[in-house]
């Protein structure tokens, strides 16, 4: 497995709930991939990769298939459902967002870079083809690619978000 498969964080660990650092340290302990979590969850990567780092809301459903696929690797994995309804169940709610504005990370920089330089073009381009309104992120779906490439891989990023128009009234 190489290194970036199994790195766990790159924000601090310490800023998020006890948890979400128990659950990298079981991934770290299995050795999955947040792909393979999400295959045996039937979710995808980048959704379970969100719980992990508080930004998504499991189910209770989602909160048992996450713990079996732990616990599959890890039979004395710490992480058990009833820990994480305890913790991540219905009483729950994430606090979207994190970290500093402008990022620091560079990875996360260089997003908000992109954003920054594309981010009028790719608005007006929105317009063109769909009108006056905005992409959805709460209705969005988030994909991640390594593409080979002989100048060197490709990282191909999909957010595949519903359109909505602004209401007239």
């Amino acid at each position: 497995m190489s290194s970036a498969t199994s790195s766990t964080s790159t924000a601090p660990l310490s800023d998020l709930p006890p948890i979400c650092r128990a659950l990298f340290e079981a991934k770290a302990a299995s050795g999955l991939t947040f792909e393979q979590i999400g295959k045996a969850m039937g979710r995808g990567e980048v959704w379970v990769a969100s719980v992990f780092y508080g930004q998504a809301k499991p189910t209770p459903s989602d909160l048992k298939s996450l713990a079996l696929a732990l616990q599959a690797y890890d039979p004395n994995s710490n992480i058990d459902h009833a820990s994480l309804m305890e913790q991540l169940g219905e009483n729950w709610y994430p606090v979207r967002g994190l970290g500093p504005m402008p990022p620091t990370d560079p990875v996360l920089y260089r997003l908000y870079e992109g954003l920054l330089v594309y981010g009028y073009p790719i608005k007006a381009i929105i317009h063109e083809k769909f009108g006056d309104g905005i992409m959805s992120m709460i209705n969005c779906k988030v994909n991640v690619e390594k593409k080979p490439d002989p100048e060197g891989d490709r990282v191909v990023l999909t957010f595949d978000g519903k359109f909505l128009p602004y209401s007239k009234w």
